[in-house]
């Protein structure tokens, strides 16, 4: 993303959870908030965007389609929003079981136009959070709170970092973070945009920063997702769709790797869902285009 401006990829995440908030029944994940972090123009661009790339993606559906209202309901439920929403239902259900668990600090990595802190007061009564992310981004974000005259909760904190100058461990000693108390991360949506090295330094950042029994939940894409003989039509158009914003995705790992991968970081992994078992778990009996997404998996590792 550029220095000094929000990433649209935000921007993007932001649009698929209004939309399904607004549009769909029953809910994935329901953000009623989100709306509210995107500026006209930001909603006008994005749907065109996304109507626009059903032409050429599958001409024959678009050819269906009568109008754009029709195309983009069509891309939303069946090109992709489906990891998106069930990635976030995934970490908040794992953080209200942790927190019965005794974690009282959230880290939201990447945390871009989440709405937690506004969504959820309830748990505000239990935890702090921490929200980290890009100085441009979250200077915008700041801005639009502001704009819509919300009153910042005393638990949340805003760590702005640029992970090319600085890493994990130093912007949290920068904040009220407390190294000794139970934590839970989650970092969606961001493992795809670094290289491998950078993915693994951040999460063993996070376990030499937090206590043992803290746990991070974070998405990856298997590397299939990059080989052209194996990537599946709908996950090639979304990382084609990311290049075109300028935020292209480059990595992946073995899923069958991984557990060994994290257990020399100091983390051991407790749950790595593939997309048959977010399937099962997240789309099971659902008749309107919505299913797991090819390629994305879901892991939960805990501190040791």
């Amino acid at each position: 993303m550029e220095d000094n401006k929000v990433s649209r990829t935000a921007l993007m995440m932001a649009y698929i959870r209004a939309y399904h908030a607004a549009h769909d029944a029953p809910k994935i994940f329901d953000d009623f908030l989100a709306h509210h972090f995107l500026p006209d123009e930001a909603v006008t661009y994005i749907e065109q965007f996304l109507a626009n790339s059903l032409h050429s993606l599958d001409p024959a559906r678009a050819a269906l389609c009568p109008d754009k209202e029709t195309a983009l309901a069509w891309v939303m439920r069946s090109m992709g929003a489906s990891f998106i929403l069930s990635r976030a239902r995934y970490t908040e259900d794992a953080l209200e079981e942790a927190v019965t668990q005794g974690v009282r600090q959230y880290v939201i990595l990447g945390a871009g136009m989440d709405t937690f802190a506004f969504r959820r007061p309830e748990m505000l009564e239990q935890l702090r959070v921490f929200e980290v992310d890009h100085p441009a981004t979250q200077n915008y974000k700041c801005s639009r709170i502001a704009g819509l005259g919300w009153q910042q909760p005393a638990q949340l904190h805003f760590v702005p970092v640029d992970f090319t100058r600085e890493n994990l461990t130093a912007a949290l000693k920068r904040s009220p973070f407390d190294t000794e108390a139970l934590s839970f991360c989650s970092w969606l949506g961001v493992t795809y945009y670094l290289p491998c090295e950078a993915v693994f330094a951040t999460l063993g950042a996070f376990a030499d920063a937090a206590p043992a029994g803290s746990t991070i939940v974070f998405d990856y894409f298997h590397r299939d997702a990059f080989d052209p003989e194996r990537v599946s039509k709908r996950k090639q158009w979304g990382i084609n769709a990311a290049r075109q914003e300028g935020e292209p995705p480059v990595t992946g790992f073995d899923p069958s790797a991984l557990a060994a991968e994290l257990a020399d970081l100091g983390l051991g992994l407790q749950e790595n869902l593939s997309p048959a078992d977010i399937q099962e778990r997240y789309f099971r009996g659902r008749a309107d285009g919505y299913y797991a997404s090819e390629h994305v998996h879901f892991a939960l590792a805990v501190v040791k």
